[in-house]
């Protein structure tokens, strides 16, 4: 783990190694996935069901590739009453959120008497990547369903490799509660092709969103154009800016909360005390020798994590800004005042009884955030990644004639004489 305080020389190469160092995946993969992409594009189904033979150790038919009704009810019934009813209230809270995201659509006339509007329309066809086996994640299927249904698409389908037939029955029940219409036994490079080009089993999308692996992520960089995509998301990261009033142990279990999840993901401390940094930094070695996924953690934390002390705590915006975390709580007195300071973040949680976790599973907000700084230029998943704007403009004579001469101008000035007798030839009256 990394310690920083800003009172040592070098404080600031420091920081700008943190915050320039990366942890994404550095294994070159473009050409093997575009092997992939290519073969399912030739052969389709073929190519789905020996990619998914050789990767996932499962051998199918073109026929098993989607869950079938029967197969969905028994996972159903295969979990708890208490998971069942979480889900339910984690996706009660996620509609209500995001159905008062849903845009209004817009017309008016302009003082040219010119009539403008735009309008916003539900993508047809969206695809769903969700991970697989048994760690795979019922909430990430929540988030990313949920919201496309509150948008009007039309048809949803997910994907999800099951290694070995396994499967975890609590992500197949959330497919069905998020409203999910067709869910196939793939993953891969494989599963994003088959979703962009379509096969004889599975019709084409019009967009992919959801994580993976360097290969999915890669699969989805090559089809992006074919189709739409969310986002290229990295390792989990969470900043915590904590006033010395906060309980060590607390703070730690919330930095180990995203450290769990992978060893490349990442956990910072802002604070203005030395001392409470290194109560929670006690707190954090001490809570690692109980955690199940502890030497995950740990990889993570003394790889990645760090703890900065300021000067001041009101200059710790600055490097929020800089670091632009997917999650970042606050926690103290100050919270509000120094959250109206921040610019980047992917998602802010406020105090100490909310720490980042409640957002992941029934908060409301979508946990699908923007990663390794791009919170500078984006934002987390929303029922806007699941629409279309179109524009509408409408001349009558009149306002076409206040218009057509500086058109007319432009069009010349750029060199496109077609453009301008298209106006012209209205101007003169000509057919």
């Amino acid at each position: 783990m990394m310690l920083l305080d800003q009172k040592q020389a070098g404080f600031a190469d420091a920081f700008r190694a943190l915050v320039e160092g990366r942890r994404e995946e550095t294994a070159d993969v473009r050409a093997v996935v575009a092997e992939i992409i290519a073969a399912v594009r030739a052969e389709g189904d073929a190519a789905v069901l020996r990619f998914t033979e050789r990767f996932d150790r499962l051998k199918l038919a073109a026929g098993g590739l989607r869950f079938s009704a029967q197969e969905l009810a028994a996972a159903r019934a295969a979990c708890s009453p208490a998971a069942l009813d979480a889900l339910g209230l984690a996706a009660e809270r996620i509609r209500a959120f995001h159905e008062r995201q849903l845009p209004q659509d817009d017309a008016y006339v302009d003082a040219r008497g010119v009539t403008l509007g735009l309008r916003w329309r539900p993508i047809d066809a969206v695809g769903l990547y969700v991970p697989g086996g048994t760690a795979a994640y019922p909430s990430s299927v929540l988030m990313n369903a949920i919201p496309a249904r509150v948008a009007g698409v039309q048809r949803l389908v997910m994907v999800v490799p099951t290694p070995d037939g396994a499967v975890n029955p609590l992500v197949l029940a959330a497919a069905g509660i998020a409203g999910v219409d067709e869910i196939y036994r793939i993953g891969g490079a494989q599963a994003v092709a088959a979703l962009a080009y379509g096969t004889a089993a599975i019709a084409p999308v019009d967009k992919i969103v959801g994580p993976g692996n360097a290969y999915v992520a890669e699969a989805k960089r090559q089809v992006f154009g074919r189709v739409g995509i969310d986002m290229i998301a990295g390792p989990s990261e969470v900043v915590v800016v904590a006033e010395p009033v906060a309980d060590p142990a607390w703070i730690a279990a919330d930095l180990l909360s995203q450290a769990e999840h992978d060893e490349k993901a990442q956990a910072i401390l802002i604070t203005d005390d030395r001392i409470f940094a290194e109560r929670v930094a006690a707190a954090v070695e001490a809570q690692l020798a109980a955690l199940e996924r502890g030497s995950i953690a740990r990889a993570s934390w003394q790889a990645h994590g760090a703890i900065i002390v300021v000067n001041r705590l009101d200059e710790a915006d600055r490097l929020v800004d800089a670091l632009a975390p997917e999650h970042l709580e606050l926690i103290g007195p100050r919270a509000e005042a120094l959250a109206a300071t921040i610019r980047h973040a992917g998602a802010i949680f406020m105090g100490a009884f909310t720490p980042e976790v409640i957002g992941d599973y029934v908060g409301g907000p979508n946990h699908v955030l923007p990663t390794s700084r791009t919170a500078r230029f984006a934002s987390g998943l929303a029922v806007y990644d699941f629409l279309k704007r179109t524009t509408l403009l409408g001349c009558d004579p009149a306002s076409f004639r206040a218009l057509a001469p500086a058109a007319a101008v432009l069009a010349r000035a750029e060199g496109l004489e077609a453009h301008a007798l298209a106006v012209e030839r209205r101007l003169g009256g000509e057919g």
